[in-house]
């Protein structure tokens, strides 16, 4: 067994991949250094260092056999952060090589295209999700703050609809439990990593007044309009998860 470790990043993930073809790997496994723990002493490692054009070669030919929206359905699958997420794309490759007249990602009597597909279906909901859901606070610096905690790392596949959706004003979003970002300063979107995790002792202090106002005014609308005797818990829950509720300033 040959163990391929890279850096975490999707260009390194197909490096490994190019690399297992490179140098002919048959029994072989591609983990990120992160998440790697050596159970077999007897595993050879190779160390792999990220290389674009490798990557590129890979995803070039990917696209020709199975289409862009077949390597969009990579990315979630790379983003979903599934344990075996880097053997379920290799085992696609691999396919998507032996047999490039076809497009293997329709293949669901493959049990590794089927779990592909399943794990699509799961991003796409949460990524649908965190664009219903995400609620801006706005700061004493006029900016525009979110904060999510999405059970996938979405926050690359809402960026073009918040770029879109809100280009008059500055807006951030960031992701509680990855310690990563999205700003957007009216004039680029782009991702932030911070060194260290915000601090959100003082959270409500740093809010603007119009946002104090606003919230009040927001909640007072949401008792007065409930109708206690059509209340039906079950079917609210069923539409807006509880997972979700920490989002939603009628909430609090």
């Amino acid at each position: 067994m040959t163990t391929l470790l890279y850096d975490g990043s999707f260009d390194g993930l197909f490096t490994s991949i190019f690399e297992v073809f490179e140098y002919r790997y048959k029994d072989v496994e591609i983990a990120s250094r992160e998440r790697f723990h050596q159970e077999n002493i007897f595993a050879e490692i190779h160390e792999v260092i990220t290389q674009k054009d490798k990557s590129e070669r890979v995803l070039n030919k990917l696209e020709h056999n199975i289409g862009k929206v077949g390597i969009y359905k990579l990315l979630k699958v790379f983003l979903s952060e599934d344990p075996n997420l880097e053997n379920l794309i290799l085992s696609a490759v691999r396919q998507s090589i032996k047999h490039p007249a076809i497009n293997i990602l329709e293949n669901f009597a493959d049990a590794d295209v089927l779990k592909i597909s399943k794990i699509c279906k799961s991003v796409d909901r949460e990524r649908h999700r965190m664009t219903a859901f995400v609620r801006f606070e706005k700061m004493k610096d006029e900016v525009f703050f979110s904060k999510i905690d999405p059970d996938f790392n979405v926050l690359p596949l809402i960026r073009k609809h918040f770029h879109d959706r809100y280009q008059d004003q500055k807006w951030m979003i960031y992701d509680l439990r990855r310690n990563y970002g999205l700003l957007y300063d009216l004039d680029i979107c782009d991702f932030f990593y911070p060194d260290e995790k915000l601090d959100f002792g003082q959270y409500q202090q740093k809010f603007h007044d119009e946002e104090k106002n606003y919230q009040t005014l927001w909640q007072r609308y949401f008792t007065k309009t409930n109708i206690t005797e059509r209340k039906n818990l079950k079917l609210h829950i069923q539409h807006v998860p509880k997972r979700y509720w920490k989002y939603l300033t009628e909430k609090w």
